[in-house]
């Protein structure tokens, strides 16, 4: 357990490092995340028909704070968790991390998304759990994480993959 919250902390420490040390070379530098939901509960069509959404009810700490790293025009892969268990669209960050409306407690965070594209084919996780390329992500070495930080390579894979696209390196 402590080498998966090292190498999630050095994922996030990296996104912080790069979007403060690129800050003045490249305003728009984003971050990348992956998003779980149960569909029963929340899905990509209810994101689509309602045009955005707050991403509250996170109730686990490490969760916490990679939304709490989530900033305007970062993108995030809408994962269904539970039934289905497959990325199925690429959601944007609207609003970065503020108080959280369902809790009782300030510590809580949410923040806003909207939809941006559903991929042509949802990526299951077994597929994901094959490609050597994600190897490290963490839904594979943490499953249990419904918000988690990606490097834009891993990012870029699973869009490709959900886009029909072999993408080698």
């Amino acid at each position: 357990m402590g080498r998966i919250n090292g190498i999630l902390r050095r994922r996030i420490q990296q996104n912080n490092h790069d979007s403060e040390s690129n800050q003045m070379k490249n305003a728009t530098k984003n971050s990348y995340w992956m998003g779980k939901q149960e569909p029963d509960t929340y899905s990509w069509d209810d994101l689509v028909k309602e045009g955005s959404t707050d991403w509250s009810g996170v109730r686990n700490y490490q969760a916490r704070n990679n939304l709490r790293g989530m900033k305007v025009g970062d993108r995030v892969l809408f994962y269904h968790s539970g039934k289905g268990k497959e990325v199925v669209g690429v959601a944007e960050v609207t609003k970065s991390a503020y108080r959280d409306p369902t809790a009782d407690d300030d510590q809580w965070v949410a923040v806003d998304l909207k939809p941006v594209k559903a991929l042509a084919n949802p990526v299951q996780l077994a597929a994901i759990r094959y490609d050597k390329r994600l190897s490290q992500l963490p839904l594979i070495r943490q499953s249990q994480l419904s918000v988690m930080p990606l490097t834009k390579d891993e990012f870029d894979v699973i869009v490709a993959m959900g886009n029909g696209k072999a993408r080698r390196k």
